[in-house]
Order: structure tokens, then sequence, then C-alpha cells
């Protein structure tokens, strides 16, 4: 067994394991409590018989002669026995002691005992533990005093009922126990069954099935957790399709040139011309360039549709001047004015430094191309309300109002397009943009070339950056 599986968590055993420990502990403290309830019943019950018997003798004392009489029920205290199950003692005395019938050696209660107040004690009295009712009560005229009345019995009777009584309360709690128990380990099953649904749903699936899980007879609870795997699904087909996309550009790409280069390495071959070789070896250097250059941004392409992506604060203004050095040779080289236009502050964008350069080269490099000798590219950097914006502007060729909208497909060139080109450097630029949360806008400039525009979300200042992280 792995070692991970070791300490892999099952959600029905963690259910069960502390729903039952609840049902046990519950069904612990309810037998406690049922066992403490059940004796004060008991005790309750039979105090009440105790001091039924005292009332009775009580009801027997009589004063009318001056002096005390009294007239045992006899019959009642027979009866008493036999409840009680075993001898039932009785004194009935005056407090100082002068008179006294029954038995002398019943223990009084260790405080003082309020009138007409019954009081019960358990005691160690003849051969075990008794019970004793003790209650005490004025005497009737003419006689003066209290008078005190005790009756003792075994707790034979009483022990027996009580363990019979609270043995059966108990059996009863135990039986409801096992059916809480019973009750719990159904009620996890069942509500495990959307679970198990789930996965076996999850597993039949084909394995090119990328499609959505359907949300309806999922639990509110393991809802939010179906559509993360849901968005986690979405994504991984948006990769999928991208992945898929660029090995269909790549063959579209790369499978013509490839088998021009082919033919034209077989002509150079067969070819005993020299200058006619030189010149088949200067068509395939071209096409190599081409294809080089088609690679790289295909990669470009990928790399801007699927890289992970942390974007920060970025000086726009600092980017695209270092670009504007960078590309002064290829410019002079071509005759064309490249220039650089802001207002010197810094321009903070929220984004991520290698893709706006990777954007911004592609602009620009797309606006050298197409601009005749003699002409002019200028990138400007600006903030406004809307975020932060740069603008590459050429007095090229421009394109065609109703091809405006396309040229931000993959590989679609305007109609007026001329040199080499791919197709793909506004295709880059536009999902760069829609990675970073901007936008493209292009628009035929004052002078009749392109705009450019790339709208990236400003970054906020340092303190609310920091107030946020």
């Amino acid at each position: 067994m792995r070692l991970d599986a070791l300490h892999r968590t099952s959600l029905r055993r963690t259910l069960t394991v502390v729903l039952m420990a609840g049902v046990l502990a519950g069904s612990v403290l309810q037998v406690l409590a049922t066992w403490r309830t059940a004796d004060a019943a008991v005790n309750a019950a039979f105090d009440r018989s105790l001091y039924g018997a005292i009332r009775a003798i009580d009801a027997s004392i009589s004063t009318e002669s001056g002096g005390i009489g009294v007239e045992l029920p006899y019959v009642l205290l027979e009866f008493f026995e036999l409840t009680a199950s075993g001898p039932v003692h009785y004194r009935v005395a005056t407090e100082d002691g002068l008179v006294e019938i029954g038995s002398p050696d019943i223990p009084m209660p260790d405080e003082p005992t309020a009138l007409r107040t019954p009081h019960f004690q358990t005691v160690d009295y003849v051969d075990g533990p008794a019970r004793v009712g003790t209650y005490v009560r004025p005497l009737d005229e003419p006689a003066s005093g209290n008078i005190v009345i005790q009756v003792a019995e075994s707790l034979a009777s009483r022990a027996e009922f009580s363990r019979q009584f609270i043995l059966q309360a108990v059996i009863r709690d135990v039986l409801l126990a096992v059916l809480a128990a019973a009750m719990v380990a159904m009620t996890v099953s069942w509500s495990l069954r959307p679970l198990k649904q789930l996965r076996e749903g999850v597993q039949a699936r084909q394995a090119d099935d990328l499609s959505p899980i359907d949300t309806a007879r999922v639990p509110v609870d393991v809802l939010p957790l179906v559509q993360a795997t849901n968005d986690h699904l979405g994504r991984y087909r948006t990769l999928l399709a991208t992945q898929r996309r660029f090995l269909d550009d790549a063959s579209h790409q790369l499978r013509t040139p490839l088998t021009t280069l082919l033919t034209q390495a077989g002509y150079a071959l067969r070819e005993p011309d020299d200058r006619r070789v030189r010149e088949t070896m200067e068509a395939m250097r071209v096409q190599l360039r081409t294809m080089i250059r088609r690679v790289n941004q295909l990669l470009v392409l990928a790399r801007a549709d699927t890289s992970p992506l942390q974007s920060e604060r970025t000086d726009l203004a600092g980017l695209a001047g270092e670009l504007v050095r960078r590309l002064w040779p290829v410019a002079r080289r071509k005759a064309v004015d490249l220039g650089l236009e802001h207002e010197g502050a810094p321009v903070m964008a929220l984004a991520h430094a290698g893709l706006v350069q990777e954007a911004l080269s592609n602009l620009v490099d797309n606006a050298l191309r197409h601009t005749p000798a003699g002409g002019s590219v200028t990138v400007g950097v600006r903030a406004e309300a809307g975020g932060c914006c740069i603008d590459v502007t050429d007095d090229g060729p421009g394109i065609p109002e109703d091809e405006l909208p396309l040229v931000t497909q993959r590989f679609f060139r305007a109609s007026n397009a001329q040199g080499e080109g791919t197709g793909l450097g506004l295709a880059i630029v536009q999902s760069i943009a829609t990675r970073l949360h901007g936008r493209l806008e292009l628009a035929r400039a004052p002078a009749g070339g392109l705009r450019a525009s790339l709208w990236l979300p400003a970054a906020p200042p340092r303190g609310d950056q920091a107030a946020g992280a």
C-alpha cells in the first residue's frame, strides 16, 4: 500500500465515526440521566409511602386525656411490611423523651427538623441499610411540646424495585441508541449516494469528453466542488483547443515551405551551373528565414495563449523607450523615422512585462515592415481614465476599412499587403491583450496609415496595492 493512501481520509468513515461517537456519548449521558432520574423517582415513590405510614400513626395519636395515647394501625403496618418486603420499625416519642413508644434506637436526624415537614435519611440500622422517615409536630391541647414520629423500613424491596425499574429504562435507552446508530449509518449511506452517482458518471465518460458535469442533481454542499471542477474542465478544454490549433497552424504553415525547400535542395543537387545553384541556395535562405520567423511567431502565440500569467506594476513608457532604442538601427536601414512620444512621467499598468514587450515588438515590427522609405512610425504612451494605452502609428498604406475586423485572425493578410509576412503579428497582439484583460483597437491614422492602440488596465497606487495585499 502506498504511503499517501495511509493518510487518505474516507468521508463515509469520518461521518460515521463522528456521528456514532455523538450517538454513543449521548446514549451514555442518557443512561446516566435515566439512572439518576429513575433512582430519584423510586425513592420519591417509596418515601411517599413511608410518609403515608407516618401520617397514619400520627392520626392515631390522642391527647384528650391530658397525656398521650396511641392506637397503632396494625393492619396498615402489616401491609406496609409486605410492601417493604421486610420488618418495619416505628417510634413515637416526645422531644423531651418522657414518653417513648416503639423502637427507641431509631436514630434522629443529624440536623434539626422543621415542624410538620417530613425528613428522610438512609442509615445503618439493625440488619443493614434502612430508610428512616421523621416527622415532628406540636402536640394538641391540653398537652404541650412536640411529638416525634419515626418509621424505618428495610431498603431490600426498594433496591429490588429500583434495580428492575432502572434496568428496564436502561434497556429502552440502549435500544433507542442502537436504533439511532442504525439510522446514522443509513443516513450517511443515503446522503453519500449522490457522490457515488457522480463518481460513476465521471468514470463512465469517454476519455475525450470534457463537457461540464451536470449540476442539476448535485447536492448544494458539493455544488462548489463540482463548479470548480467544471471551471477546471473549461480551462483544460481551452488549453487543448489552443494546442490543437497550434498543431494545425504549424502543420499548415510548415508543410508547404518544407516541401518547397526539399524541392529546391533536389534541384540544386542536380543543377551543374554554379550560378543557378547559388540562386537556388539564396532562395532557400530566404525561405528558411521566413520559416524561422513564422515558427518563432507561432511559439510566441502559443506562449501568449497558455503561459502562466503573473501581472505586476509595469512602466509602459520605460518598455516603449527600450524597444524604440533597440529598433532604431532597423528603422535607420529602412530610412524610416521611428519616434517616441510621452509626457516623461511613468505610465504604470497592471500587466506582464514580458507579454507587453512581445506585443509592442510585433506592433512596431509590423509598422516598420509596411511603412515605405521616408515614412515615419510613432510610438505614443499615455494614461487616461479608462486605463493605459500604447499607440503605434505609421503612414504606410494602412488597411481597408472592411478588413480591419479581420486582420487579428491568424494568417489573415490585408488585400493591399506587400512584401513578406505571416499574418500572425496582429493575432499575437490580440491574444496578449485578451490575456492581460485589455483590448486592441485598430483604426486608420490621420495620414492614411494604421493606428494600433493597445489598452491595458492601470495599476493601482502603491498604497492601495499594499492595502489589497
